[in-house]
């Protein structure tokens, strides 16, 4: 039932707004099939494309409610999918899971505030909704991505001078997108900087920033955001891994080389925090770079919710896989935090290696399942003829 399920969007073909590659469907054994009853296959329309689209205390992990490739800067066009219904306004919900998986400890970490104005105060003056999600993976130890963690928002919304209006263009859109980046560079400085951090440590880094309508998305490693719209898979992040292209010619033409598959053989990512042993000093061009891809796009009433997820989630199920479980789990219970813990199971059972953390974002109100129409027996009348009613009477009788 899910093979069938899957194979009707090996058809339709895997959406991407990133980079012009394809991405294959992989078809796993799902330990829990899901009744393609529930799922509509849909191609989503096409849309025009266009260029629009303050605590500094530690934060709890969750709070409810191309340029050239020398210069890295190959980051993902932004687009604004535009739609007819300018008065549609994502509804906020979300959940999230983490486990250790078969590692010996967890070196993941994850942000989730569904309400960002009520956290940062008023004096941020944004489009509402507005929230801040994050999901980082530590390597070499856990003290990276607990130092990004803490710190998020000072240097995600302080040091980075995110701009603080709620009138939104495209002058707005550009100045949020470089104090994104800017904050990426600002966190992995810091951590340069701090001796408590060892450096053979560090973590790769994805964020996801609403604010109304819009959404921006940046990553620098192999964590993913992948968005459901009319039940199809769109991948909003680019895996920054020594296998991608683009990212083995910019390593090497910095220098780095790519052995067995890892950068200079060490790193299994070509973008990382951190991981100062391996990079040249602070103003200087390295083969591992902590500059994110950051790609923006407005939210329509077809977008259902967005996953987040480290590569323990990944490296064992495709996009599409993925979302074909949430929107599943949403249908049944409307509970985000239980279908982010699904996605986790789910990576245990098909035998992940890594440790596991997953975000659902909801944008929109619950799809309800289709109601199935109780089926009453049909009663039917039957006249019978003269000669019958005459011999079942005499058979009657005759007992």
């Amino acid at each position: 039932m899910f093979d069938d399920c899957m194979k009707t969007f090996n058809m339709v073909g895997e959406a991407e707004i990133l980079c012009q590659q394809t991405i294959s469907v992989q078809y796993l054994c799902s330990p829990k099939p899901i009744d393609k009853g529930f799922f509509d296959a849909l191609t989503p329309s096409p849309s025009q494309m266009s260029r629009e689209g303050r605590a500094s205390e530690p934060l709890s992990g969750e709070v409810s409610r191309s340029e050239s490739v020398v210069s890295c800067s190959t980051s993902i066009p932004t687009a604004v999918i535009e739609t007819t219904n300018t008065k549609f306004v994502p509804s906020i919900r979300s959940g999230s899971h983490t486990d250790t998986g078969p590692r010996r400890c967890n070196e993941d970490e994850h942000i989730r505030v569904d309400d960002l104005s009520a956290h940062l105060g008023s004096q941020y003056k944004w489009p509402h909704p507005s929230a801040f999600y994050a999901v980082f993976d530590g390597h070499g130890g856990s003290d990276a991505a607990a130092y990004v963690k803490n710190n998020a928002m000072r240097l995600f919304f302080e040091d980075a001078d995110l701009p603080q209006t709620s009138d939104i263009d495209e002058a707005f859109l550009e100045h949020l997108e470089n104090s994104h980046r800017k904050a990426f560079l600002l966190a992995d400085h810091a951590m340069a900087n701090d001796c408590s951090i060892p450096t053979s440590c560090g973590t790769t880094a994805l964020t996801a920033l609403v604010l109304g309508k819009h959404l921006l998305v940046a990553n620098a490693g192999d964590c993913r955001a992948v968005l459901c719209r009319k039940g199809v898979a769109l991948q909003m992040s680019q895996d920054h891994r020594p296998t991608y292209l683009p990212e083995r010619t910019r390593v090497e033409e910095l220098g780095g080389s790519i052995e067995y598959g890892y950068l200079n053989g060490e790193l299994a990512v070509t973008r990382a925090l951190g991981d100062w042993y391996m990079k040249l000093p602070i103003g200087s061009s390295s083969p591992l770079t902590a500059e994110p891809d950051v790609q923006q796009i407005m939210l329509t009433e077809d977008d259902e919710f967005l996953i987040i997820g480290c590569d323990g989630i990944w490296d064992v199920m495709s996009n599409q896989e993925a979302v074909c479980l949430v929107r599943h789990e949403l249908r049944q219970h409307d509970d985000p935090r239980q279908c982010a813990k699904e996605l986790v199971n789910q990576a245990l059972c098909l035998q992940t290696d890594d440790n596991l953390t997953a975000i659902v974002v909801c944008f929109t109100s619950p799809v309800c399942r289709d109601s199935v129409p109780s089926q009453r027996p049909r009663l039917r009348c039957f006249s019978l003829s003269e000669a019958a009613q005459n011999k079942l009477r005499s058979l009657l009788e005759g007992n």
